[in-house]
């Protein structure tokens, strides 16, 4: 009798055991470098001419309505990028200026970190180091706010110019 309930005990307790089932599921993560200006469209920065003699050009007012947004997806153990910046073609006694600001608004991830204020030239130049997977948000008011000013570098180099246009290229790379 005794072997009996042990049998029925072996074949209930296997019989109430959990069952499962198992789906393979394919996962792709493709790896992604995306970068936009925000808002499209050119500005324009003017000098002021003094209106005594002996005093100094007025550098124009920074413009402060660009904004970088980029997306990132790295490879696994891949480099962090950089978002660089230049110019195709320097103003003779003129720097042109760039800053980017700490990375704000909708985005996430690992967002890039500022170079600081960087003069650029017709060689790029890095503005944002460290972005890894991240994303900005898009948009004006998402991103790394830009900040671009001239200042005169050498008063012997200039001339007068009228609406010389100068086009800044932006890159994400590794």
């Amino acid at each position: 009798m005794r072997l009996k309930e042990h049998a029925i005990c072996l074949i209930f307790c296997v019989l109430s055991g959990t069952m499962f089932s198992q789906t393979l599921i394919a996962v792709t993560l493709p790896v992604v470098t995306l970068l936009d200006i925000e808002p499209a469209g050119t500005f324009t920065l003017n000098f002021t001419a003094p209106t005594e003699a002996g005093q100094a050009l007025t550098a124009p007012a920074s413009n402060t309505a660009k904004w970088v947004n980029y997306t990132s997806a790295i490879t696994s153990g891949g480099l962090t990028r950089r978002v660089t910046a230049s110019v195709n073609q320097l103003i003779p006694g003129v720097n042109i200026r760039i800053q980017a600001a700490a990375a704000s608004g909708a985005g996430g991830g690992t967002l890039g970190t500022s170079s600081g204020l960087v003069t650029l030239s017709t060689t790029a130049a890095t503005i944002i180091t460290g972005i890894g997977g991240a994303f900005t948000g898009n948009g004006p008011n998402n991103g790394h706010k830009l900040t671009i000013s001239l200042v005169v570098n050498t008063y012997a180099n200039l001339s007068a110019i009228t609406n010389i246009p100068v086009v800044i290229t932006y890159t994400i790379t590794e």
